[in-house]
């Protein structure tokens, strides 16, 4: 689990490192296990007030492709820096105008054991067409849950940390407190 101050420092480390005309403003930064994923805000492209919906998709579409090809490397250089720093792969995304859009991500397997009851709920989903394998079904209904329950994982995100400082401490924190308090039993012993 990572803490707040670890997040926050992260975060310092690419608000540092990212050139100041590369997005708008660093929107985003996360983190797991494998991999750390920044999101920036470009510019939106200029377009007449009344520009019809499908005029404003294409442009934005554009916008976002145009700033992942010219940014390429720099955005690498960037990723190798932190993927050597912090031992994770680095992705890229962007926000442009209300849309989110992905560049790069690590699709990491995770293995699960269901009983048969969940596997059918799996199995349901891809005679629906939801999804074309277990795997993607699974992913679906992970998303789902993520979805309607951002406030419960902050909430509990949060319980963890806090379990986390208190850990900290602990009397295993500090080795030299430990010594301290082994002394004072000693003495104590002896009186």
């Amino acid at each position: 689990m990572i803490t707040t101050e670890q997040r926050e420092k992260l975060r310092g480390w690419f608000a540092g490192r990212l050139p100041d005309d590369l997005f708008e403003e660093l929107t985003e930064v996360t983190l797991d296990r494998e991999e750390i994923t920044v999101i920036g805000r470009v510019p939106a492209p200029r377009l007449a007030e009344n520009a019809p919906a499908a005029e404003r998709e294409a442009a934005v579409t554009a916008r976002i492709q145009e700033f992942r090809e010219r940014t390429r490397e720099t955005r690498m250089a960037v990723a190798r820096d932190a993927e050597h720093e912090f031992r994770r792969k680095v992705s890229w995304g962007v926000v442009c105008d209300g849309e989110r859009a992905l560049f790069t991500h690590v699709a990491a397997p995770v293995m699960t054991r269901l009983r048969q009851p969940e596997r059918q709920v799996l199995d349901t989903l891809i005679a629906a067409g939801v999804a074309r394998s277990r795997s993607d079904a699974l992913a679906w209904c992970v998303r789902l849950v993520q979805r309607h329950t951002d406030d419960w994982l902050t909430e509990l995100r949060d319980s963890l940390e806090h379990v986390q400082r208190v850990r900290a401490q602990g009397p295993d924190a500090d080795p030299d407190t430990e010594e301290a308090a082994d002394t004072s039993a000693h003495d104590a012993e002896e009186e």
